[in-house]
């Protein structure tokens, strides 16, 4: 009997000490787990970095340490990861990355460079006024006979172009041969005779040459002594004959003017330049020249001179270019495109023409802040070339602008709002969000209702009460303390909601009273 109670007692014993290890066993794994989890979650902690407290109502108001609003109302963390992690900009422009590529979006970056503006001009080409020559005798005679008989034909210089006759010429060359002749035969006379004849053969020799009578032809006359019945002019240049009123035969008077010989080797170019560019205009500037006859060749030339003068008619200023004319490529009368490049700016910031969004009254660049984000900037324009154009303020050196498909940009944001009032706006200004709540109060006088609702998801609110301004006055109209309601409201302005159709809860039907956001409030 006592040797079976102590059987008894030993099992109670061994239960006893089992469940108390079972017991110390149980509470040491909890322990364990409870401590992993509590290492977890402080890793967790570690691993998510506060970045800053954002505004509670989606203003562009942040906080670098916890704090409330103006309606008590708890500013929200945000960690680094998160949607949206960086803050915007208030008028920042989000996008998708991939709708970007749909779009075809295309940026440059500004960057410093020269502007030169490019002066275009209508012009026509014409003779070297100095290299225009006109044959005409300064003595009465006859055509006696053509050389050159066609108006344009190619001359070289000294080839002979006409003969003449003239009783004035005859007579005259013989007197020198005769005071010629006397001056040689008195060679042994007393000084006094020679000095007479020699200042008689003087005086013919200085009239034949003021008649533009050549050496060669006066030194042939003085060797033969005998006077010639014609005598031949020539070219006193090579060009082309643009003028000829010699006829064979005609009678000529003292001045008439036979021929016209030019020189075409260098030609000018007239350009009308317009009134408001003849300022960048100066000599010596060097100048492109298109002629339609040759479209694959571009002649340079330089600014020779700017006419003091302006055409009241076409308002329009006088320049003059001086071009070479290697094979006579260049006819006189043929028109001509002038381009002239004028640096209006040595080094500035430029960006690509088609960067500038123009309202007429306002010029707006997209900037790309960052991948698939873009902010809309007012800039001021200086001067611009063919491509380029100056940013005086907006956009710095370096800073990515959009250059293709901004205009779908616009589209898609609806920039128009973006831009309305720069600084103003809020990343979601101008869309729609929905929400559930309960009237508290309507203040019909100033078209207000004040509504305790739910979370708003869209804009990360948590629960609360606060009053909201309404688009038209009929949408307070059978509104009631503590009525349940569904409603949809835009931010109008910055921190400024305005319900745009609200209705009861429980109907689950769109409200036909819906206003316009763009309504003011209590119309």
């Amino acid at each position: 009997m006592k040797q079976r109670t102590n059987i008894t007692l030993g099992l109670i014993i061994v239960a006893l000490l089992a469940a108390g290890g079972g017991y110390w066993a149980g509470n040491r794994g909890t322990g364990a787990s409870q401590d992993a989890a509590t290492t977890g979650a402080n890793s967790a902690k570690q691993e998510r970095k506060l970045l800053y407290y954002r505004n509670p109502m989606g203003l562009s108001d942040t906080s670098a340490t916890a704090k409330k609003d103006p309606m008590g109302m708890d500013y929200i963390p945000v960690y680094e990861g998160e949607a949206d992690a960086e803050p915007a900009s208030a008028n920042q422009i989000k996008i998708s990355t991939d709708k970007v590529q749909k779009l075809g979006v295309r940026t440059e970056a500004a960057s410093m460079k020269a502007i030169d503006k490019i002066v275009r001009a209508a012009g026509r080409i014409e003779p070297d006024e100095r290299r225009v020559y006109i044959i005409a005798p300064k003595f009465e005679g006859y055509v006696e006979r053509l050389h050159v008989s066609a108006t344009g034909q190619a001359v070289g210089k000294g080839q002979p172009l006409f003969e003449v006759y003239s009783p004035e010429l005859v007579s005259a060359q013989r007197e020198y041969a005769i005071a010629a002749q006397g001056v040689q035969s008195l060679k042994g006379a007393e000084s006094g005779a020679q000095a007479g004849m020699k200042q008689l053969a003087e005086s013919a020799l200085l009239r034949l040459k003021n008649w533009d009578i050549s050496e060669e032809q006066i030194k042939a006359l003085a060797k033969s002594g005998e006077a010639k019945r014609t005598l031949i002019f020539r070219s006193p240049v090579s060009g082309i004959v643009t003028e000829k009123k010699a006829l064979q035969g005609m009678r000529f008077m003292p001045g008439e003017m036979l021929y016209q010989v030019s020189d075409l080797s260098s030609v000018w170019v007239f350009a009308d330049v317009f009134e408001q560019d003849i300022g960048l205009v100066k000599s010596g500037a060097r100048v492109k020249v298109k002629i339609n006859a040759y479209p694959d060749k571009e002649f340079a030339g330089a600014v020779t001179y700017v006419y003091p003068t302006l055409k009241a008619e076409t308002r329009t200023i006088q320049v003059r270019v001086e071009l070479s004319n290697p094979g006579q490529l260049l006819k006189p009368g043929m028109f001509a495109q002038v381009e002239l490049a004028v640096p209006v700016r040595k080094n500035t910031v430029t960006v690509p023409l088609s960067a500038v969004i123009d309202s007429g009254t306002r010029r707006i660049v997209l900037v790309q802040v960052k991948e698939g984000r873009f902010e809309p900037r007012e800039v001021k324009l200086g001067a611009r070339s063919d491509d380029y154009t100056e940013v005086l303020e907006g956009v710095k050196d370096g800073e990515l602008v959009v250059v293709a498909a901004n205009f779908l940009i616009d589209a898609e944001s609806n920039l128009k709002a973006a831009v309305g009032s720069f600084g103003q706006t809020v990343p979601g200004s101008g869309a729609a969000h929905k929400a559930d709540g309960t009237v508290d109060a309507i203040d019909a006088k100033a078209a207000t209702v004040s509504i305790a609702h739910g979370p708003v998801a869209s804009l990360k609110w948590p629960a609360m009460t606060m009053e909201f301004k309404v688009a038209n006055n009929a949408l307070l109209k059978d509104l009631k303390p503590g009525a349940v309601v569904a409603f949809e409201f835009v931010e109008r302005q910055p921190g400024e909601w305005v319900i745009t159709g609200i209705q009861p809860a429980a109907t689950g039907k769109t409200s036909t009273k819906a206003a316009p956001a763009n309504l003011p409030a209590g119309n």
